[in-house]
């Protein structure tokens, strides 16, 4: 597939994907007969993968390291769970700190709901208070609708 149909089908723009390559992130694509990029699909689970690194926050070096390990072969599997598990144990920390988070923003909102609930219920006393003693509140003058 060329340039245009990966970055449509990635998400990546061409000036990234072309980056990427640059940087050895992805692999280098052969080149077509007239000197265009032809990438194989499997590069779409690649980068696939590459942006679930990126949005659990691994560093680009990191990605890189990766990458290099993935080209070197079945030889660096262990080093390649090792760095995995090792971002892992990074992002259930994250995690963890993003739950605790949440809690703290769910009792804030739940105090000032409460305090909302609060508010109108002066409100509503305060008009009770207003009214004239011994007068019931004033009724609204019904509307004759034609029938």
């Amino acid at each position: 597939m060329k340039i245009g149909e990966l970055a449509a089908l990635s998400g990546l723009s061409a000036h990234t994907i072309r980056y990427y390559e640059r940087i050895g992130l992805i692999p280098y694509a052969v080149r077509d007969d007239t000197g265009q990029r032809a990438y194989d699909r499997s590069v779409l689970d690649w980068i696939g993968f590459l942006g679930r690194l990126k949005t659990t926050g691994m560093p680009i070096q990191g990605m890189l390291r990766y990458a290099q390990l993935r080209a070197a072969g079945p030889a660096t599997e262990g080093e390649r769970g090792e760095l995995l598990a090792a971002h892992r144990d990074a992002v259930r920390a994250q995690v963890a700190e993003l739950q605790a988070c949440l809690l703290v923003l769910d009792k804030k909102i739940e105090g000032y709901s409460h305090a909302m609930q609060r508010n109108e219920n002066a409100q509503h006393d305060e008009s009770i208070r207003r009214r004239p003693a011994g007068k019931p509140p004033r009724k609204r003058p019904a509307h004759a609708h034609g029938d």
